[in-house]
């Protein structure tokens, strides 16, 4: 009896390709002939050994052999976003090479490289121990290395305001340039780089809170509009007590700056004073709002706080250790 025919002649088989059709295709991104990275070459290999891409080399080094970006602008890094990065790290590996350059006249014991792009790729995998990371081998020279951490942190909007504004002022330093030329060569408008920059005029005392995400950028910009750092602090506190828009903000930047006198709030009973006055210092001195609500039968103190790392700062500031951690 002839075997009965399929519908598809030669059967499903033949659309899918066998292993051997798939041994010459590669089986990882940044190693293709190499299987993993595992396999990959080391930083100890030789020249040959590393796979040559356009005006770099691909190699998978040792993450010890690599030491952190001097000038990185980036100083807030979120301990909660790094986890989730070390979880993805842990699961799926790194997808993403880091950028490095070579270290003039390193000796064998010490780091190799230098970090130019990929820092919290590097910092998790040393939280894991891994023996090597992928990474693109560069020669970039010292007026670039900045310039190149900037746009990287400028295209994954990881910068605060007051580290971009900072990267700003010193990439105009180092290169001797004017803001229209700055524009130019990172992709930014030149107003929004003098508007950035400005936020450094801002008192310490209201950089701090920019900095730790208790004001946001168009509150700063906002709070700039009155006449002097004193002002500035005080729409600083008014903004974080009273939780304002950055609309309302600056209506009141500008009567600050006019002169125009601000509709008088009725006076709170003597022992209401009494506990917002105290809400007050407290708030000073966790460099936060704070709330003391009293009640007949209940009262209350409330400390806002921005993020996980803006309470582990105050935390350390009322001497309390995060027991989770």
């Amino acid at each position: 009896m002839a075997p009965k025919r399929t519908g598809l002649g030669r059967g499903i088989g033949a659309l899918i390709p066998t292993v051997s059709d798939q041994q010459d295709r590669p089986v990882d991104v940044f190693f293709p002939t190499g299987g993993s990275p595992a396999s990959a070459p080391s930083s100890g290999g030789t020249a040959e050994d590393l796979v040559a891409v356009p005006g770099a080399r691909l190699a998978n080094l040792n993450p010890l052999d690599v030491v952190p970006n001097a000038q990185q602008p980036r100083k807030e890094f979120r301990e909660e976003e790094l986890q989730e990065l070390v979880h993805s790290i842990r699961e799926i590996g790194v997808l993403q090479p880091i950028v490095v350059r070579p270290i003039p006249g390193a000796g064998g014991t010490e780091p190799q490289y230098e970090l130019i792009m990929g820092e919290r790729r590097l910092r998790a995998t040393k939280e894991l121990g891994l023996a090597t990371i992928p990474a693109i081998v560069k020669e970039t020279p010292d007026d670039a290395m900045l310039r190149d951490a900037l746009l990287e942190n400028l295209h994954r909007a990881q910068l605060n305001a007051l580290e971009e504004a900072s990267a700003y002022q010193q990439l105009l330093a180092d290169f001797g340039i004017t803001q229209e030329q700055l524009a130019q060569r990172i992709g930014r408008s030149r107003p929004q780089i003098t508007n950035t920059i400005r936020l450094l005029r801002l008192p310490s005392p209201v950089q701090r809170r920019v900095a730790a995400g208790v004001l946001s950028a168009g509150h700063a910009r906002a709070i700039l509009a009155a006449p002097d750092a004193e002002a500035m602090e005080y729409l600083a506190e008014k903004i974080v007590n009273e939780d304002l828009s950055v609309r309302a903000a600056e209506a009141i930047a500008q009567q600050l700056a006019t002169k125009t006198p601000v509709k008088a709030k009725p006076e709170p009973s003597k022992r209401q004073a009494h506990f917002n006055d105290l809400a007050e210092r407290i708030g000073d001195r966790l460099n936060t709002r704070v709330k003391i609500a009293v009640g007949a039968r209940k009262s209350s103190v409330t400390i806002d706080f921005a993020n996980g790392d803006d309470l582990d700062r105050i935390l350390g500031e009322l001497g309390i250790r995060d027991v989770a951690q």
